[in-house]
């Protein structure tokens, strides 16, 4: 077993996990969208693009770009979610967490990318 491979897995999975649950609570019940979430998520995102940039082939490229795209997603959200925090008292407006989630969801999307990509290398893997 190569411990690399399993903690790269773990985070791009744990990415993709998180990013979900963000993504579905804000779903479900707008009004308790919690900023630690999205902060978690984030930071688990960055963690997986920092693991990526050792790999140099054609595979790596594509998963590395994909996490590029959700690090980008989500900081923007985290930047929409700061500056609505910074103008208003009464919480994020139904359009604020409309954008912030919209984010969120693209970024859900380029991380079951990373996932599927990851399950398409293994996949190829001889032993």
């Amino acid at each position: 077993m190569n411990l690399e491979k399993v903690i790269f897995a773990f985070f791009i999975i744990l990415a993709l996990s998180v990013n979900t649950s963000f993504f579905i609570s804000g779903v479900a019940a707008p009004d308790s969208l919690q900023a630690i979430e999205l902060a978690v998520a984030l930071i688990v995102s960055l963690i997986c693009t920092v693991l990526k940039f050792g790999d140099r082939s054609q595979f790596g490229s594509t998963v590395l770009a994909s996490s590029l795209v959700v690090d980008l997603l989500l900081i923007a959200a985290a930047i929409l979610w700061a500056l609505a925090a910074n103008e208003a008292t009464a919480g994020l407006s139904t359009a604020q967490t409309a954008t912030i989630l919209s984010l969120a969801g693209g970024a859900l999307i380029a991380n079951f990318l990373s996932v599927i990509l990851l399950i398409v290398e293994t996949s190829q893997l001889r032993r």
